[in-house]
């Protein structure tokens, strides 16, 4: 960037309802700032941000750019965006939106930086949690909405700043932390990274950004985890199978409803006991990260007990939605085969009488990419029900479509179907689920538009 942040009056958002850019163009709003922007289609967020004074516009309006002295873009916007391409046409200062966190974020004393392929969005809450609890009033950004804080964003005081920090692109190579968080390294974004050891390459100049004084919290179940190294004195590992991690959970059991409860040991020691109120052997990991960083920054054990057991999750995070008819309805927002198996896991734990997996995969490459990974955590459902690929920033130049992995399911499960519209799908699960079955919407998309429609009904 040419100049300081402090120094801009006048800013403009591509893609301004975007989740990282709401609360972004909330946050300079704040701090003063002339804000403007535009999305492609009006949304919850950019309703919001009109309410405080922000003009958006949805589409194109490259009249409301003139006066604009910095465009802020993100990853998702193409070089021939017809903005960004008047922007740079005439000479208005552009910056990716990590690149100007980077910036916005080095004011912060303690900037805590939580990435992972899968999962930071619900840790980046949990330890959000924790420090709202402990009254250290935290600047927060995840890239999902958390009840707690009634979205998405909190602006706190400037000594920590708690971050979901997103690999795509490398975008939090931008970054300056003074704390991470790893959770796992996973075969995602291959768009980008093309190979796993790509990620692996990316997370390891992740974890070089640190000072030598920084605090370093990792998950060494993960097998690629493992391969990362690290030179640091405030590093702490933790799992729950490995026996060599210095913060470990033991002792697992499940309440009717599926929630766990599990002793903690730090250092051989035993520390605590913990009971959550979300799903899943994956968010008793997350659990231990967010204990990790609490106990870097010395945060009361009580505190940190409490965060956790009143966490209920965020947003389409295996979120429980209510009732049609008398079955369950949830929705969850994976939308890798390993987020999906976890979330499979998770429903075994409810008692149930079958389950329906709606499930929309994320992008063309992603679908083309895991195929076969994807059919072999899907069969494992009572009943699946494929709907149409969600584009993204993709057209299909590989020529994946839905038929490919119903087939694929097929062969060891016949109760598969493609239906192309959430109407259509909604309709189909009226007239066949029974009581006290399960029904998840599963997908990055708006999948979740299935469920709104049973809700509605």
């Amino acid at each position: 960037m040419q100049r300081k942040i402090e120094e801009y009056q006048n800013i403009y958002l591509i893609g301004i309802g975007g989740a990282s850019m709401y609360s972004i163009a909330s946050m300079l709003k704040n701090d003063g700032k002339n804000v403007m922007g535009s999305d492609l289609q009006e949304s919850d967020n950019t309703k919001y941000l009109e309410s405080i004074g922000i003009k958006v516009t949805i589409g194109h309006d490259i009249n409301l750019m003139k006066d604009a002295e910095l465009v802020i873009y993100t990853a998702a916007i193409g070089d021939d965006d017809i903005e960004l391409v008047y922007a740079r046409e005439s000479n208005i200062e552009t910056v990716d939106r990590a690149v100007f966190l980077g910036e916005y974020t080095k004011d912060y004393e303690n900037l805590i930086c939580i990435s992972g392929t899968h999962g930071k969005s619900t840790t980046t809450s949990m330890i959000a949690s924790i420090f709202l609890e402990a009254n250290l009033e935290p600047t927060i950004q995840i890239g999902a909405n958390l009840p707690k804080i009634n979205g998405n964003y909190y602006i706190g005081k400037k000594k920590y700043f708690i971050l979901e920090a997103c690999e795509y692109v490398d975008s939090f190579l931008h970054f300056h932390p003074t704390s991470e968080v790893i959770l796992n390294i996973d075969d995602d974004h291959l768009d980008y990274f093309k190979t796993v050891e790509n990620t692996k390459k990316s997370f390891q100049k992740y974890i070089n950004l640190l000072p030598e004084d920084g605090y370093l919290v990792i998950n060494i179940d993960d097998a690629n985890n493992q391969d990362l190294t690290y030179n640091l004195n405030n590093a702490i590992t933790y799992g729950i199978n490995n026996e060599k991690a210095m913060l470990q959970a033991k002792n697992i059991t499940y309440s009717n409803l599926g929630f766990p409860t599990f002793d903690v040991y730090f250092q051989g020691e035993y520390w605590d006991n913990i009971s959550l109120s979300v799903l899943g052997n994956h968010n008793i990991l997350n659990a231990l990260a967010s204990i990790g960083i609490s106990i870097n920054y010395q945060i009361n054990k009580d505190i940190i007990k409490k965060a956790l057991k009143e966490f209920h999750g965020v947003h389409r995070r295996f979120e429980y939605l209510g009732e049609y008819k008398k079955a369950h309805i949830f929705d969850d927002f994976a939308h890798h085969p390993t987020e999906i198996k976890a979330t499979y896991d998770s429903s075994l734990k409810i008692k149930h009488h079958e389950s329906w997996a709606v499930f929309q995969s994320h992008t063309y490459s992603r679908t083309y990419e895991h195929l076969e990974d994807f059919a072999n955590v899907l069969k494992n459902f009572d009943n699946v029900i494929i709907c149409s690929i969600y584009p993204a920033r993709e057209t299909n130049i590989w020529g994946v479509k839905e038929s490919d992995l119903v087939d694929l399911i097929k062969k060891d499960n016949q109760n598969v179907k493609f239906i192309p519209t959430y109407e259509e799908i909604a309709k189909y699960l009226e007239e066949n689920v029974q009581d006290d079955d399960l029904i998840l919407t599963i997908g990055a998309g708006p999948v979740n538009k299935v469920a709104k429609l049973l809700m509605e009904n």
